[in-house]
């Protein structure tokens, strides 16, 4: 399976480092390098999300005046927020574990 894929990635990474070149585009950046970069981005713009929502949270459970509606909606939202971060922060060990794996296969 590891074979299989270190070929499948290296005749991606040189189909496009020709067409790269061709087209006038070089970079020392690998195909894996890249996309683990994008999928970092998109974590950490989730993460900022959550501190978002958190707050969002904090002020309504704060603002509720002890109206039990309000009190039971800042409540699932903050343990919504916290599972999402549990499951952000599971994501992102696994994409760098993926991605760690990926680059020792092919280089």
């Amino acid at each position: 399976m590891r074979t299989l894929l270190a070929d499948a990635t290296s005749t991606v990474q040189e189909g496009l480092g020709v067409a790269g070149d061709k087209a006038g585009y070089t970079t020392n950046l690998e195909l894996t390098t890249i996309v683990a970069n994008i999928i970092n981005v998109i974590l950490g713009l989730t993460g900022i999300a959550f501190v978002g929502i958190l707050v969002y949270a904090g002020i309504l459970y704060l603002t509720a005046a002890g109206e039990e509606a309000n009190v039971k909606k800042a409540k699932k939202l903050l343990s919504n927020s916290v599972i999402g971060i549990i499951i952000i922060v599971s994501a992102y060990a696994i994409a760098n574990y993926v991605f760690a794996a990926l680059a020792s296969i092919t280089s």
